[in-house]
């Protein structure tokens, strides 16, 4: 009898235990489901309105070399693609025939120098005999004449003499310019046309232009009261690349309005790694507005897209996520900003609705928002803007 009570006991014990354990285990269930989201708390940053421009490289100096004297190539004295310095010789003509036009010109000099002796000479001793009454008038004219044309002989014989010393100078081409020419277009032992055939060319290096055009509309809310003299500062960023990793200024506006585009054009210059520009790169410039102003700063990838409305997941009382809607600015890097929805200290979720959805608890992962790599303006230290990806 004992042991059946005792069973009796026992099994009720384990029935209570059992409900026990039903009880507990949905709650418990619950919490291992919840899913673990990465969390920030939103940023706030003084920005700029950056307008962005495409534009390709120029270069101050460009220069098609071509010969002032015709002649045959004897010697090419610079390697294709060097950098070259004003002065440097690059082409060296066969100058032979100049030199002896060179030397029969001051032949020629030395001749009418001995005849302008003579000339002046019979000139002096007409006037004296004139003055003796010994020869006419009309022969101490002539004499004087003749000296008066001796002299001009002589002066024009100089100039010839200039004009081949110039010739025979021109028969070493050098360089007009400092900066990085490129191939030899006509090879030693090609006769050259003075003035016709080009030789190489040039480009200057040590500074990029990039011209680009702005509307009237945007000149005039953001830009109207930038002067060349204000070096209105600018990045650049070229083909292939992430980083707006060059920085220059804009150092000319045209003096009109285009009236046919309704468009301004301005002008940045670089010049801090002449190495590395190339004249006629296609390149992207970013201008940034002179306004600045504090706006909440979001990464791009927290904003989903509902139809044409954007919106964040924020997390709300008990970790449970929220739908808010939002309107986004200027784009920095891999971050975003808003302009209105949120308010400074909301906390969202950094992944935005990839996983997870409004009124969804969730088992929150607190990180913080990366910008020690991206410039919002132009007026701090920060040394290059990350590209829009």
């Amino acid at each position: 009898m004992k042991k059946h009570l005792i069973a009796a006991a026992l099994a009720g014990a384990l029935l209570t235990l059992a409900g026990c354990a039903d009880e507990s285990t949905p709650s418990s269930a619950q919490a291992q489901h919840l899913q673990p989201i990465d969390v920030a708390t939103v940023l706030v940053k003084p920005v700029q309105s950056w307008h962005t421009y495409t534009t390709r490289l120029e270069s101050p100096q460009e220069v098609a070399l071509m010969p002032r004297v015709s002649g045959v190539i004897d010697h090419i004295a610079f390697n294709e693609g060097d950098n070259v310095k004003k002065g440097d010789l690059l082409f060296k003509l066969d100058d032979r025939p100049f030199a002896a036009v060179v030397a029969s010109l001051e032949a020629q000099i030395n001749s009418a120098q001995a005849a302008l002796e003579q000339a002046k000479s019979e000139a002096k001793r007409a006037v004296r005999l004139t003055q003796r009454k010994a020869i006419s008038t009309e022969q101490a004219e002539s004499r004087t004449s003749v000296l008066r044309q001796r002299e001009a002989q002589l002066a024009a014989l100089q100039a010839q003499l200039t004009s081949a010393e110039l010739d025979l100078e021109f028969t070493s081409i050098v360089s007009p310019i400092d900066g990085v020419i490129s191939r030899a277009n006509i090879t030693k032992g090609n006769n050259i046309i003075a003035g016709q055939s080009v030789l190489t060319s040039i480009v200057s290096n040590e500074k990029m232009y990039a011209y680009f055009d702005i509307d009237e509309r945007t000149w005039n809310s953001a830009f109207s009261n930038v002067t060349a003299a204000s070096r209105q500062p600018v990045v650049m960023q070229k083909v292939g690349q992430h980083d707006f990793a060059y920085k220059g200024y804009i150092n000319f506006i045209d003096n009109q309005i285009n009236s046919s585009t309704g468009t301004l054009r301005v002008r940045a210059v670089f010049d801090e790694d002449n190495n590395q520009l190339r004249s006629g790169s296609f390149a992207r410039i970013k201008l940034a507005a002179n306004s600045i102003s504090e706006q909440i700063i979001v990464p791009d990838r927290s904003i989903g897209t509902d139809l044409k409305n954007r919106f964040v997941l924020t997390v709300g009382e008990n970790n449970v996520l929220q739908y808010k809607l939002v309107t986004v600015g200027e784009r920095y890097g891999s971050l975003r900003a808003v302009t209105s929805g949120l308010s400074e200290g909301d906390v969202i979720a950094v992944n935005g609705p990839a996983r997870v959805g409004p009124g969804m608890p969730i088992a929150p992962n607190t990180v913080t928002i990366d910008s020690s790599d991206v410039a919002f303006t132009l007026s701090n230290d920060e040394s290059r803007l990350v590209a829009k990806q």
